[in-house]
């Protein structure tokens, strides 16, 4: 998959008629096919290198396992449609933004007991990494979900279901764009998810929210299956049995009714299922947004079968993968930020590991006596794409500001300073600059009808289309007495700013003894200078000091034959509570005397550091 990109992949167009307008709607006829860069494997089984039931019709360029994403999940289902994906999906589940017009923020601590220094994560210094910003455009957001909605319908199998959870905000306008995709009967039921556990707000004249929904639409005939839940009391009812076709009450020798003590019922479509508690020892929230396993254990039960592709490509803390996982799925799930991969990774290796320690004592690949076979052992991880700039968006914002001279103004609610005298407008850095990036310039100049300054946009990569919009629009803006003309400053491209942003990234210090009965790993010392920044940041005149350094860090991976392209995971040690730390020292088998030892430590704030030690001569 490491390929050049391919020739554009065509999208078919929607079934339904329209139903929404928006400035700057456009459907989606094509998609670049962008190359995917494997850089994870994790397989403590080796299951990847054997045959496997129920992978027939696999594309071949990828190994029978999960399969987890890195990058824009636009370029992401783009590249899955070019490399034999396409029609392969049994069931798409996604948690989209809500576009909630919230910043969702991770409390981030130093591990160990209780009274070390804590990091207290604020959107302006943890950035995408750890969570997101949920602010939107109306008509941005409108474009962003129709044109994942037309790419996920070419991915799914002609016989098969997608789940769009969403609430009260956008949910009218997302069962249109469902309509015109799939065509209005697509329509197959709606999901009321009842978090009845919810804290209620104390807002004034309004009932308070505790439902989300959950729109399900299909592909032909999906999978579909009744599932039984407890009730909470036994109650007494008829007995019903088929009769010609009809159902009909049951009656006895006499005449009598019959009737049945029941405890248990039929699943509707109202699910009265807990939020995750934040002290909730059984399912740990690692991510602001984390849905209950309960919750897609249902979904998958409903509209999947055993051994079916599910996919999520908002994969977010990774609830999807696990669950697939552990109910026998198979699975594909895609984020950008890289905190939810990393959640994501680690999430399944743990699941993995414990349905692998499970199937050798029980010499059977399963999870509990009577539970699902596991749809594999294993999975990958891969890039698609990178805009990953290992550095936090916002620092990375100041440091560019600071290189390219730029006046930052904070009283101005859309740009975020001057240059000279043009204003400057910075593109998040997680995705490339977009013609609805500047579709949001143009209509803010609209708003400021005395503006006469030009605009310099700030971007990480730009797409084609929008150096076509800037073209068009300059071209109007000929002569001496044009205003508002726009130049594109593209940081990553540029050769006058590519080298401009600077991180001083994490540092480990690693020891490895080789021997012909065993290797030992040793971690002697890491630094991490962005947690020592935030921890000096909120110490004030104190100096905070960090007396281990497993304090700062959150697992330590090793791989026993690095290739230097492919990351195989052989020992994870990730510390299942906040308190407790990581070993830093490991025996395992004696490697390949040639074999190069590779260690990635990850720290609390997502950083990755990779330390490889090569044979000795």
């Amino acid at each position: 998959m490491t390929e050049s990109a391919k020739a554009p992949v065509a999208i078919s167009a929607a079934k339904g008629r329209p139903m929404l307008s928006w400035v700057g709607k456009k459907p989606l006829s094509h998609v670049p096919a962008l190359p995917a860069q494997h850089v994870e494997t994790f397989d403590p089984a080796g299951s990847l290198t054997k045959d496997a039931d129920g992978w027939k019709g696999w594309p071949s360029g990828y190994p029978k396992g999960g399969l987890l994403f890195h990058g824009d999940n636009k370029e992401v289902l783009g590249h899955l449609l070019a490399n034999g994906f396409r029609g392969k999906v049994d069931l798409v589940y996604i948690d989209p933004p809500f576009d909630s017009g919230a910043d969702y923020v991770r409390r981030v601590a130093l591990r160990g007991p209780k009274g070390t220094a804590k990091i207290s994560g604020e959107t302006y210094s943890l950035g995408e990494q750890i969570q997101y910003t949920d602010i939107w455009a109306n008509d941005n957001y409108l474009q962003f979900m129709y044109e994942r909605l037309l790419l996920l319908k070419e991915l799914m199998a002609e016989r098969s279901a997608l789940a769009l959870h969403c609430d009260w905000r956008k949910a009218h306008y997302l069962r249109c764009l469902l309509d015109e995709t799939f065509g209005e009967g697509a329509f197959q039921n709606e999901v009321i998810w009842y978090f009845y556990n919810k804290m209620h707000d104390d807002r004034k004249g309004v009932l308070p929210r505790a439902t989300n929904s959950i729109l399900i639409f299909s592909k032909g005939t999906p999978p579909f299956h009744d599932v039984d839940v407890p009730r909470d009391k036994a109650i007494r009812q008829l007995r019903r049995v088929k009769v010609d076709g009809r159902l009909v009450n049951l009656k006895d020798e006499s005449g009598d009714l019959v009737y049945q003590e029941s405890d248990s019922r039929t699943l509707d479509n109202v699910w009265p299922i807990p939020l995750i508690p934040p002290a909730d020892v059984k399912q740990k929230k690692e991510y602001p947004t984390q849905k209950p396993e309960a919750l897609l254990e249902a979904l998958l039960s409903v509209w999947s079968n055993p051994g079916g592709l599910v996919l999520d490509c908002f994969i977010g803390s990774g609830t999807t993968a696990a669950v697939a996982q552990k109910l026998g799925r198979r699975w594909i799930g895609c984020d950008i930020n890289k905190g939810a991969i990393q959640t994501t990774a680690k999430r399944v290796q743990s699941i993995i590991q414990e349905q692998t320690v499970e199937a050798a004592q029980a010499d059977l690949p399963t999870l509990e006596p009577d539970g699902p076979r596991p749809a594999q052992a294993a999975f990958t991880t891969w890039r698609v794409n990178d805009y990953d700039l290992q550095i936090q968006h916002n620092e990375a914002v100041e440091i560019a500001c600071e290189a390219l001279g730029v006046e930052r103004v904070r009283t101005d609610g859309f740009f975020d300073g001057t240059l000279g005298k043009a204003l400057v407008r910075i593109i998040p850095f997680q995705h490339p600059l977009s013609p609805l990036d500047l579709e949001e310039v143009r209509r803010e100049l609209g708003t400021r009808p005395e503006e006469d300054r030009a605009v310099k946009v700030v971007c990480l990569g730009a797409e084609v289309g929008a150096r076509a919009w800037v073209d068009d629009w300059n071209r109007l803006r000929k002569g001496s007495g044009a205003v508002n003309r726009i130049e594109v400053i593209e940081l990553r491209t540029d050769e006058r700013y590519g080298k401009l942003l600077k991180h001083e990234p994490a540092v480990a210090r690693v020891k490895v003894s080789r021997t012909k009965k065993h290797l030992v790993v040793e971690v002697r010392d890491f630094v991490s200078p962005t947690i020592i920044e935030r921890l000096e940041r909120q110490a004030g005149v104190v100096r905070p000091e960090i007396e281990d350094w497993r304090w700062v860090v959150d697992c330590i991976l090793i791989d026993t034959d690095y290739d230097g392209a492919v990351f195989n995971v052989v020992l994870a040690d990730m510390p299942e509570k906040k308190s407790d730390l990581v070993e830093g020292r490991y025996e395992l088998p004696p490697p390949r005397p040639e074999a190069t030892i590779a260690v990635k430590l990850i720290d609390m704030l997502g950083e990755e550091v990779l330390v490889t030690i090569p044979p000795k001569a």
